[in-house]
């Protein structure tokens, strides 16, 4: 599904560039569950971004189910990030005045009113949160929280689930039942892209991928 080849990024501020990454090379194929581990400032978020389709590579190659991603225009990179791809992040970003079912359907701009909401509806159910979808964020847990932003990254059938420290805010009883979750999607079919700093939640996923100083220093299969 994902072919990195020699990808490196360079920010550039003013005079000074600031390299990210470093010529990575990595494939990824479709139904892994990986993780991508390293501390702060190793290249974890910016090595998802560009996997994600919000971010371009300096140099290097990047194919997505075959095609060249670099030849992509911003909107295709638009499309393709909203139909292939569902992100889920550390904070939610959730819409504090909305409910958790509007929270979920938002990804769905183009859809019908009715169909909309089912979609939204059965992803809820598949996080195990349909009896919660007229609640608000503030009315939800934090591991809840998190569910729903699960949900509305599931609610346009994505092939591809990017989790950028998705437990880093949660407790160890709701960090296992996102864990788990995951897991039972990547059972799905869903490949699955974690990025955590985390060894325990490493270990619980199929690949391990670390990375130092923007570089691939090691990738290993999880026994």
């Amino acid at each position: 599904m994902i072919e990195l080849e020699n990808i490196t990024k360079i920010y550039r501020m003013g005079k000074v560039e600031v390299p990210a990454l470093r010529g990575i090379t990595l494939d990824i194929k479709q139904g892994e569950m990986v993780a991508i581990i390293g501390a702060s400032g190793s290249g974890k978020s910016t090595l998802m971004n560009i996997v994600g389709f919000l971010d371009k590579p300096t140099l290097g190659r990047y194919l997505f189910d075959g095609a060249d991603v670099s030849r992509l225009s911003d909107n295709q990179l638009a499309v393709m990030r909203n139909k292939k791809v569902g992100f889920v992040f550390q904070t939610y970003n959730l819409l504090p005045r909305a409910s958790a079912l509007s929270n979920v359907d938002l990804p769905l701009i183009y859809g019908g009113g009715g169909q909309k909401r089912k979609r939204a509806m059965e992803s809820l159910e598949r996080v195990g949160l349909a009896t919660r979808a007229k609640h608000k964020p503030t009315e939800l847990s934090g591991g809840e929280q998190q569910r729903v932003a699960i949900a509305r990254a599931l609610v346009n059938n994505p092939a591809l689930i990017l989790a950028d420290e998705p437990t880093g805010n949660l407790d160890s009883a709701s960090t296992a039942e996102i864990i788990s979750i995951f897991r039972q999607l990547n059972q799905d079919g869903i490949t699955v892209v974690m990025v955590t700093h985390e060894m325990d939640i490493a270990e619980q996923t199929q690949r391990i991928i670390r990375l130092l100083d923007g570089k691939v220093i090691s990738d290993e299969k999880v026994a």
